[in-house]
């Protein structure tokens, strides 16, 4: 079993991507190389910006490539506890917002040409327990009544058969605005995208210190200094005390995913005849869907570190796995692996600005959704093109000090196992 992502071992970094020196000056510099920042990096450079992209890794290397390759509808955050936090207005605002940004997404995807098996096949919600589908009732009914969406429908038990080989759940909720795609093969599209626009990709760049100048901001890396008018960190997940007042607003969480050898079509066709997305109603979740080339992916966790033992973990993922579909219990895991989200307090996304350098993060799992358009509108923010965002408007809870992860993780690890009990 190897411990590395599936998605780049079956689609590796191409050698012909087009990486730079690190430059002595650009007008922004942009810190991460995963979706945000290379959406982030296409919009300034066609509204005429000189950009680096710096990447202390190789490009795509985080989240970006790591996750199940899931374009999902809606946030994070429960979309009845949005509108009651922010009212009717603001509520439908975001919810339309969310679904634009798989619209986006996928104009995006034709229009630079991407070859990444993009595909709206939906997504369904699997009922654990009996009061989760009695939730998934109300949930449609209220997203028919205040959204005015009727592309969600529930399923029984029963009917449930036809989208999934396995008795495990008590229903489901499905959506079918929902898309899967490969991560890899996306996100290495969008570094071509952005490179073939002039956009600078810079790997194995350590950003050790931003000190702000005349101008703008001095970049200090490992690989020397880098002049820059405004700085954008698009990290996420995989923020660090670089920004020590962002770094308070987010805190990352890990996630685990076990992949199978490719299964035969027959099986496929038992496991996940639509082949769409799926995820459970636990609050340390499993999902789980079919790869472009007949794999099934395997994900979750049982606690929020980032630290996990990866094969006690993969260990963990697979039992859980021959528990949903007992037809795999006796076949061969190839790969496993681990990356981390970006979640904030609120479980919403934010976009902004502290300390003179701008941010957008905190997509908790629904980064291949959103990413990009907060991207987009992040560097239109920086170009002058847009006064303001949605996710601009929304308070941003910070905690009062760093690092926090090791005193609020394993509570918020405790409290979710014992509503995954008794809820």
């Amino acid at each position: 079993m190897q411990t590395v992502p599936y998605w780049t071992e079956d689609s590796p970094r191409p050698l012909d991507l087009q990486v730079s020196e690190l430059p002595d000056a650009v007008d922004v510099a942009i810190i991460g190389s995963g979706y945000t920042g290379l959406h982030a990096a296409l919009t300034l450079r066609k509204a005429g910006a000189t950009v680096a992209v710096l990447e202390q890794e190789t490009i795509g290397w985080g989240a970006s490539s790591r996750n199940g390759g899931m374009a999902t509808t809606g946030l994070k955050e429960d979309m009845a506890v949005v509108f009651k936090r922010y009212g009717t207005e603001m509520g439908r605002a975001l919810w339309r917002w969310a679904l634009a940004s798989i619209d986006y997404l996928e104009i995006t995807i034709k229009e630079e040409a991407i070859d990444c098996h993009f595909a709206r096949t939906g997504h369904v919600t699997l009922a654990t327990k009996p009061g989760h589908f009695d939730h998934f009732a109300r949930e449609v009914a209220w997203f028919a009544r205040e959204l005015d969406y009727h592309d969600a429908w529930v399923l029984s038990k029963a009917d449930l058969s036809n989208e999934i080989g396995t008795p495990e759940y008590y229903g489901g909720l499905v959506d079918r605005n929902s898309a899967g795609l490969h991560p890899a093969k996306y996100v290495f599209g969008l570094a071509r995208a952005a490179a073939r626009r002039g956009a600078l990709l810079v790997e194995h760049v350590a950003v050790t210190g931003l000190r702000r100048q005349a101008g703008g901001f001095q970049v200090m890396t490992r690989r020397g200094l880098l002049q820059a008018k405004e700085v954008l960190l698009a990290t996420n997940g995989y923020t660090t005390n670089l920004v020590p007042a962002a770094r308070r607003g987010i805190f990352p969480v890990g996630s685990y995913i076990i992949v199978t050898e490719p299964l035969p079509p027959a099986l496929q066709e038992e496991l996940s005849p639509r082949r769409r997305m799926f995820f459970d109603s636990k609050h340390f979740l499993n999902y789980f869907r079919l790869t472009p080339d007949g794999r099934m992916l395997f994900g979750g966790r049982h606690n929020l570190s980032t630290n996990l033992d990866l094969l006690e973990s993969a260990h963990m993922m697979r039992r859980r796995m021959g528990e949903v579909f007992p037809q795999l219990v006796n076949v061969p895991v190839t790969h496993t692996w681990t990356g981390k989200l970006g979640v904030t307090f609120d479980l919403m996304p934010h976009i902004g600005r502290v300390e003179g350098i701008h941010y957008a993060y905190g997509y908790a799992g629904h980064g291949v959704s959103i990413a990009g358009l907060l991207g987009k509108e992040v560097a239109e923010l920086l170009a002058g093109q847009r006064q303001t965002s949605l996710f601009a408007q929304i308070k941003h809870a910070r905690y009062p000090f760093t690092p926090y992860d090791r005193f609020y993780l394993p509570l918020l690890s405790r409290w979710f196992r014992l509503l995954d009990k008794i809820a």
